[in-house]
């Protein structure tokens, strides 16, 4: 099949072509056009703040003396709040004239996961979360969405680090409540260095340690004074004394131990070896080839870890768009690029609930590692066929409306017999019928 460089920019580094989109643009000027801060912002939502919301829901704990019908009231708040925060976020990766920004946004909210399965805090603030912690830092430095993500209360409630106490602090004194490693841990092995990148579980130990005091303020009883606050240093959590990370020394410093950390992470040779197979594995093959991988490696050192000059190294990698392997969609891959094709702007609770079935909501990954990035994880025929199923429910959202499925196959994918699925969608009786198997065909479940 020959490759086509502007519909590899508009499927591959971006969310899906759409109608007319195609002719219009220069791949390499297009892309990089889109590789500026504010492009990846979601603006005009009109959604809560984090800092609001953590005070809303510190007002309503008020002593902790919840009964049960308060607290039933909140849960159904918390999963209204996300069901806000999903649609709105469909709908911009639906609309958006930046879609490589926001394919950006999601391949790090996806890195730094967080899932709304577990504590009930999360789901009222893992969509503000993607806004305050990831999106600005989308094409900024590594080191800084690092630092955001860690102190945002979604992660420190989600991999319990705001309940985690230093054995020889004040607090862990007298109440015997012990340490946490497990924000330290995934901090290490899914974060930065990855699982092969040279650490110990002694290192894992030091650093849950120098983090001991890292927390939500006003949500975790007993850990704080109870002023609303979406991230609070409490000292008499912080284990005092040195720490030795990756065979240095770290003088006690309270709050500024766990920065001095993050900072030793990200610029670690590692870090920048594990990132790097991961924006190649995303964006050329789901097996990233060695040289593709050391060139954005040296890329990421080289400039400290300045997304945008990654981003921008990403474009240079030949092998995006002229070779042969090509990336199977995810489902929620699979629904914008149909909405983009098929002009939908709406979301409701029926593709919220279409992506559920196929184990794909956002901010709902099975574990800290987020959601899998090869056809492996999600070919399996039963979420082939309820792809099937929702090609129909989408096109039906069409009504009689009237397409040139000719343009439109043109227009939006890169085809392997484009004879051949002509001639079956004319078969079809209805533009719904021909719509429905056009996002359902095999080639456009690839990017």
């Amino acid at each position: 099949m020959e490759t086509d460089t502007r519909l590899r920019a508009l499927n591959r580094f971006g969310l899906g072509a759409r109608p007319g989109e195609r002719k219009t643009i220069d791949p390499s000027s297009w892309l990089s056009a889109q590789v500026r801060p504010d492009a990846a912002l979601l603006t005009g939502s009109n959604l809560p703040t984090t800092a609001a919301i953590v005070e809303e829901l510190t007002a309503a704990r008020g002593d902790g003396q919840q009964s049960r019908e308060q607290r039933q009231a909140m849960r159904q708040l918390g999963r209204q709040r996300l069901g806000d925060e999903i649609r709105t976020a469909l709908r911009h990766a639906a609309v958006t004239d930046t879609p490589f920004a926001e394919r950006m946004v999601r391949f790090w909210s996806n890195h730094f996961a967080v899932s709304v399965q577990g504590e009930a805090l999360v789901s009222h603030v893992a969509g503000a979360y993607e806004r305050e912690a990831i999106r600005p830092h989308v094409f900024g430095r590594f080191e800084d969405m690092v630092l955001a993500t860690a102190m945002h209360p979604a992660m420190l409630v989600y991999l319990d680090q705001a309940r985690s106490i230093g054995p020889k602090s004040r607090a862990g004194q007298r109440n015997g409540r012990g340490l946490n490693e497990n924000y330290a841990r995934e901090l290490m092995e899914l974060h930065t260095l990855g699982v092969d990148g040279g650490y110990t579980q002694d290192d894992v130990r030091q650093l849950a340690l120098m983090l001991t005091g890292w927390t939500v303020g006003g949500m975790i009883r007993g850990r704080n004074s109870g002023e609303s606050r979406p991230f609070q240093f409490t000292d008499r959590l912080h284990e005092p004394g040195s720490k030795t990370l990756l065979r240095r020394r770290v003088a006690e410093a309270g709050v500024e131990e766990g920065r001095q950390a993050i900072s030793m992470l990200c610029q670690h040779p590692s870090t920048a070896t594990f990132i790097a197979t991961k924006l190649v594995r995303h964006f050329v093959a789901d097996q990233p080839h060695p040289m593709d991988v050391d060139f954005i490696a040296r890329t990421f050192q080289r400039s400290n870890g300045d997304l945008r000059v990654v981003s921008l190294a990403l474009l240079q990698l030949d092998s995006a768009f002229h070779g042969p392997e090509r990336k199977f969609r995810t489902p929620q891959e699979f629904v914008i690029a149909a909405a983009r094709a098929l002009g939908i702007t709406t979301f409701d609770r029926k593709a919220v609930q279409a992506l559920q079935s196929m184990r794909h909501t956002p901010w709902s990954p099975p574990s800290p590692a987020g959601y899998g990035d090869t056809v492996v994880d999600w070919a399996d025929p039963d979420s082939l066929l309820r792809r099937a199923d929702l090609a129909q429910m989408m096109s039906a959202m069409l009504g009689r409306k009237g397409v040139n499925i000719t343009d439109l196959l043109s227009d939006t994918m890169e085809l392997s017999n484009p004879a051949a699925l002509v001639d079956l969608l004319k078969q079809q009786p209805t533009p719904q019928l021909q719509l429905a198997l056009f996002v359902a065909s095999p080639d456009f479940q690839w990017r």
